[in-house]
C-alpha cells in the first residue's frame, strides 16, 4: 500500500503525540516533530503532502514554497493568524481548520465554572434542598405570590460588565474568549508570551496585558498555563494575594502551576470569593489536600472536579477524536474538498 508522507508539527507532550500517531489510518505515513527548528522543517517538507499543525506553530511562506508536494495545511483547532494564507493560494495548497472538540469542552467547562461560582451554585442548591424553618409561611406562587431569595442569599454576581482574564492562551483560550462574548464582559484581557497580530485580537474581542495586571484586574481569572518548568508553582501566595479582593479564580491548566496551600488561605481569609479547579498537583487529588476540606462546606464557594473538563476518558484523546485529525487528508485522497476550507 502506498504510504502519503504527513508532517504532524506539534509543541504538546508524548502522550498527546502518540495517541496521534496510533489514531493515523494505514494510508498515512505520520512524522511527529515537537517545536522543532524551522531549519529541520524546511528539510523534511519537500517530501511531504501533508502539513498538520496543532492549535498553533508559524506556516510562513518559505515552508511553503519548501513542501513542492504539499496538497493541504492542516491546522488542528482555530487560530490561523499563523499561517500565511497568501502564500498558500499562491501556491495551490489548500488551508482547513478542524475544530478540537477536547479544547471546546474545556472552554465550556471554564464558563460553567465561573457561573457556579458568580450564582453560589452549591451553596444555593444546599440551601434548596435543606430542611429548615424559614420563619414565614409558604404559599402557591402565581405571579404577584413569590418569595424572590426567600434564604437571603448574599453576594451573587453576575458576569456581565464583569473583567475576566486569560492566563495562558491557546486553543482553549480562544474558544473560552468566542464563549464569553454572549455575556456582555466589560473586558477580555489576556496574556501569552508571545502577544497575537491585533488583527486576532478584534476578531476575539480581547485585550493583551502584562501577567502582573491582569491578575489585579480581573474580576475572574481562569488559569489555562500549560506546565513548564518556569510555570510550576507560578500562582504562588505573593501572586495570589495580588489578585483583586473578592475576585474567582477558575482553573483547567495544569495542576501543578497552582501553590494549592496558598490558595486554601487566600479562600479562608475572605480574600478570594470562590474558586473551582479541575486540574491538580497531585491526581487522584490527595486525601490530605488543603482545597478538599473547603470544598466540603458549600458556604465557601470552591468547586472542585476531577480532571472531567475535557470530558470523559472515552472522550479525551479516544481513537475516534484523534481520527478527526485526518478527516480533511482522506477526503482530499479520496477527490473530496476538505471540510472548514479558509484557503
Amino acid at each position: 500500500m502506498e504510504k502519503h508522507p504527513v508532517l504532524f508539527l506539534t509543541d504538546r507532550g508524548w502522550r498527546h503525540q502518540q495517541a496521534a500517531l496510533e489514531a493515523a489510518p494505514p494510508e498515512l505515513s505520520v512524522t511527529v516533530m515537537r517545536r522543532p527548528p524551522k531549519e529541520e522543517v524546511l528539510r523534511v517538507l519537500p517530501g511531504v503532502e501533508f502539513l498538520i499543525s496543532e492549535r498553533s506553530g508559524t506556516v510562513d511562506a518559505d515552508m511553503i514554497a519548501a513542501g513542492i508536494h504539499l496538497r493541504l495545511i492542516q491546522r488542528l483547532g482555530s487560530l490561523t493568524y499563523d499561517i500565511d494564507l497568501e502564500a498558500a493560494q499562491a501556491h495551490g495548497v489548500s488551508v482547513a481548520i478542524w475544530p478540537v472538540e477536547t479544547a471546546i469542552m474545556v472552554a465550556e467547562h471554564m464558563v460553567m465554572q465561573m457561573l457556579a461560582l458568580a450564582k453560589r451554585v452549591a451553596d444555593a442548591s444546599a440551601i434548596a434542598c435543606g430542611a429548615a424553618d424559614w420563619g414565614r409561611p409558604s404559599r402557591r406562587t402565581d405571579e404577584d405570590t413569590f418569595a424572590y431569595d426567600w434564604s437571603e442569599r448574599r453576594g451573587i454576581r453576575s458576569l456581565y460588565e464583569q473583567t475576566v482574564g486569560i492566563l495562558g492562551f491557546g486553543e482553549i483560550g480562544a474558544e473560552l474568549a468566542r464563549r464569553l462574548q454572549g455575556f456582555a464582559p466589560e473586558r477580555i484581557l489576556y496574556h501569552k508570551r508571545d502577544r497575537l497580530p491585533h488583527r486576532a485580537e478584534q476578531e476575539l474581542g480581547i485585550r493583551h496585558a502584562p501577567v502582573e495586571q491582569l491578575i489585579a484586574e480581573s474580576d475572574y481569572l481562569c488559569v489555562l498555563l500549560p506546565y513548564y518548568p518556569e510555570t510550576d508553582m507560578f500562582l504562588d501566595a505573593a501572586l495570589l494575594s495580588s489578585m483583586r479582593q473578592g475576585s474567582f479564580l477558575v482553573s483547567c491548566g495544569s495542576g501543578s502551576v497552582i501553590d494549592e496551600r496558598a490558595l486554601a488561605r487566600a479562600l479562608e481569609e475572605g480574600h478570594l470569593a470562590g474558586a473551582a479547579l479541575d486540574t491538580f498537583e497531585w491526581e487522584p487529588i490527595r486525601p490530605e489536600n488543603p482545597l478538599l476540606s473547603l470544598a466540603r462546606d458549600p458556604a465557601l464557594n470552591v468547586l472542585l472536579t476531577p480532571h472531567t473538563a475535557a470530558g470523559s476518558s472515552q472522550v479525551a484523546d479516544s481513537d475516534r477524536t484523534r481520527q478527526g485529525d485526518y478527516t480533511n487528508l482522506m477526503r482530499v485522497l479520496e477527490g473530496e474538498p476538505p471540510l472548514h476550507r479558509i484557503a
